[in-house]
């Protein structure tokens, strides 16, 4: 594990300069050494100012996004295809510019509950917006990480073999795969099973529970996921993540579907997580050097 880091949600709405600044020192007082962020709109939001806040306070920014319909790339539609790869070379460029190192989340197509099945021609389209947006990223100098979400978010990718096959097909090394045990836990089998198959092809890792509280409060079974990191020596951030209404708005309550909270006091579960988090992987290290000597 490179850095340890927690999503801003936890922290903020994120609608206003001041909630994200707030959310990176509430995150270097907890420990966190990188935070995750949502879109952020250039006319919106100060990023040189959130670049500074960052380096101040040594907390690495990354980025995480979905699509609207309107510019999903993987639409037969020829208009919202490019309306979507002028979206995804802005948030390239707003990354690069705060000084963030990665962009990540459901990149490859709209974030919502379809009512079709993907088409062949959906999936070359959105195949070949990121494989130019890959190189957009990669001139940038900013990591492109796809993350594989449930079937109740997007209708491409649920899966990690799903994912394999689309980052083949771009063609590009510089893209990646964003996992998530959240989603993992309704679509893999197996979810070790899942790391392994990925491998080196991981660029980042969502840490979060299965009812989106805290973590060891659901249905996870975490040391298998933990030995499995280990295992494969991954070596990029990790990041945890949780919703609760009492802090984000309504529109991403009702697209990840948060009905209830399972928390509202943002700083216990914080510090619970990092806890959680850095406990089970030491303990996953010790077996592995146990295993090992064996």
């Amino acid at each position: 594990m490179k850095r340890l880091g927690i999503h801003s949600f936890v922290w903020t709405g994120g609608q206003t300069q001041e909630g994200l600044e707030m959310a990176l020192e509430k995150s270097a007082q907890h420990g966190y050494r990188c935070i995750e962020f949502a879109y952020l709109r250039p006319e919106l939001f100060d990023l040189d100012r959130l670049a500074r806040k960052s380096q101040e306070l040594d907390v690495q920014i990354g980025v995480t996004m979905g699509l609207p319909l309107d510019k999903d790339i993987s639409s037969t539609d020829p208009d919202a295809v490019a309306a979507g790869k002028a979206m995804l070379a802005d948030a390239v460029r707003a990354v690069r510019d705060v000084g963030g190192d990665k962009l990540g989340g459901i990149l490859y197509s709209a974030h919502t509950k379809y009512n079709r099945q993907p088409t062949a021609e959906g999936w070359k389209n959105s195949v070949h917006a990121i494989a130019e947006t890959a190189q957009i990223a990669e001139a940038a100098g900013v990591d492109l990480v796809l993350e594989l979400v449930n079937r109740f978010e997007t209708n491409l990718l649920n899966t990690t073999a799903q994912g394999l096959k689309f980052i083949e097909e771009t063609g590009s090394d510089h893209v990646r795969l964003h996992l998530d045990t959240f989603h993992m836990q309704m679509e893999e089998a197996n979810l070790a099973a899942a790391i392994r198959l990925a491998g080196d092809k991981i660029g980042y890792f969502h840490i979060g529970e299965s009812n989106r509280g805290y973590l060891g409060d659901g249905t996870i079974d975490w040391d298998p996921v933990f030995d499995a990191l280990v295992e494969i020596g991954y070596a990029r951030d990790v990041v945890f993540e949780s919703f609760s209404t009492a802090i984000v708005d309504e529109g991403l309550s009702l697209a990840c579907a948060i009905w209830r909270d399972t928390w509202t006091e943002n700083d216990p579960l914080a510090a619970h997580a990092k806890q959680f988090i850095e406990l089970k992987w030491a303990e996953a290290e010790r077996r592995r050097a146990t295993n090992t000597r064996a």
